[in-house]
């Protein structure tokens, strides 16, 4: 026998350890080169771990183990001819076992990938609700890509939607045992063990203070109102409140450096550019993937990528390029109905910047009490870097640009 073994690659210069999450081949299928066989999660990304030989597949470890980079997770025999093994199954990668005339172009091509999705794919199309029979793909071998599925989830949303389905009246959950003293343990996900690390880390490790204040956004709303019609036909996506208050914090991050900065050892790095992270939640926990040098993009610019990490973050889809970096984060508790909060310094950067619900509220203007659409901002920062009147300077500034976006635009 010949074996070749499969052992953790080096991912990134800051990862060390992975998780191995998910099994992608069944132990003792058959696999090809370069056929993902299983997934890591790392701290930051959810990675596909390709076949480095073909032959038959041995599983050395399980779904849940944490590996170190190097250790082995499976061994190859490629003593054993793939082309005249049986076909593996498809269970492994989430697909039930199709009938004969929808698994007919596996055999004429060779490959059991095809008509298979990969792993993001199947998540697509998941979410989406398309059945991969009904998806054509154009990878290696008839495999379902991720733009397949992509392409397939966009058509289903702009096909008109089948009759609805009379509901099932839903079961109701079990009442819980009188004086139950039940409990359950289950392992934290890489991904959520690596929040929590980074959580007590910012506590810790930093000087963290927070400064609040309010902002009526009645110019704002009003502006949205009237151009939004036009913005949407212009761009294909809608001006939403991210994107202004993105640019808004880019232009102070600019003019107020301080809280643009990160400590490194014994020296405070400037940056002369502004990365703003965005904080978005997912099954899995949250992530803040940056959008790199926003004082130089235009609102419909943040909104097309702030759209697309959004919904590669759901599917699980980012790189770890998409996932490093920033310089100032913000993060809108406001979409899960918070009014108020103190958010968590970012480590390294210095600042993070909490928007929350609008809420319309009796405000006085001048002589007069009128109903103002308002919402409470909140700035947490590292006060070794940032002084108590800088921070509350900051905060007034982007305040005063949300009041009057016009002098956003004209960059008064």
């Amino acid at each position: 026998m010949s074996f070749v073994e499969m052992r953790v690659p080096t991912i990134g210069e800051s990862i060390n350890e992975v998780t191995l999450s998910r099994w992608l081949k069944e132990d003792g299928a058959m696999v090809r080169l370069d056929d993902p066989i299983c997934e890591f999660e790392s701290d930051k990304a959810t990675l596909e771990f390709p076949s480095e030989a073909a032959g038959k597949l041995i599983h050395v470890a399980k779904e849940g183990d944490d590996l170190k980079i190097g250790d082995l997770v499976a061994r190859i025999d490629t003593s054993v001819s793939a082309a005249a093994a049986p076909i593996a199954p498809a269970a492994a990668s989430g697909q039930s076992e199709k009938p004969a005339e929808t698994a007919a172009p596996a055999p004429a091509s060779g490959s059991y990938a095809a008509g298979h999705p990969s792993p993001a794919a199947a998540k697509i199309l998941k979410e989406s609700g398309v059945p991969a029979s009904q998806v054509e793909g154009t990878g290696r071998d008839g495999r379902i890509t991720k733009e397949d599925a992509q392409k397939a989830a966009e058509s289903k949303t702009v096909a008109p939607p089948p009759a609805p389905e009379p509901k099932a009246i839903p079961k109701p959950a079990a009442p819980a045992t009188a004086f139950s003293r039940d409990e359950e343990r289950k392992k934290m996900s890489r991904m959520r063990r690596t929040i929590a690390k980074r959580l007590v880390s910012a506590k810790n490790e930093t000087a963290m203070l927070t400064t609040f204040n309010e902002v009526d956004l009645t110019e704002v709303m009003a502006l949205r109102e009237k151009y939004q019609e036009r913005f949407t036909a212009k761009y294909g996506i809608k001006l939403g409140f991210m994107s202004l208050f993105a640019k808004a914090c880019s232009r102070v991050l600019l003019e107020m450096p301080d809280v643009n900065a990160r400590i490194e050892g014994e020296d405070i790095v400037y940056h002369q550019f502004v990365d703003i992270s965005f904080a978005i939640s997912t099954p899995n926990g949250l992530v803040v993937p940056p959008i790199r040098n926003v004082e130089s993009l235009g609102f419909a610019d943040i909104e097309l990528q702030l759209k697309d990490l959004s919904t590669k973050a759901r599917n699980g889809t980012l790189t770890l390029e998409e996932m490093t970096g920033g310089t100032f984060t913000i993060t809108n508790g406001g979409v899960f109905g918070s009014l108020l909060s103190t958010p968590i310094i970012n480590e390294p950067q210095s600042a993070i910047l909490g928007m929350h619900a609008i809420k319309n509220r009796p405000i006085a203007v001048g002589d007069k009490v009128e109903i103002r659409p308002m919402m409470y901002l909140a700035l947490s920062y590292d006060h070794r870097v940032i002084d108590g009147s800088t921070s509350v300077t900051f905060l007034v500034k982007v305040k005063e640009l949300l009041e009057d976006p016009m002098a956003l635009l004209l960059e008064l």
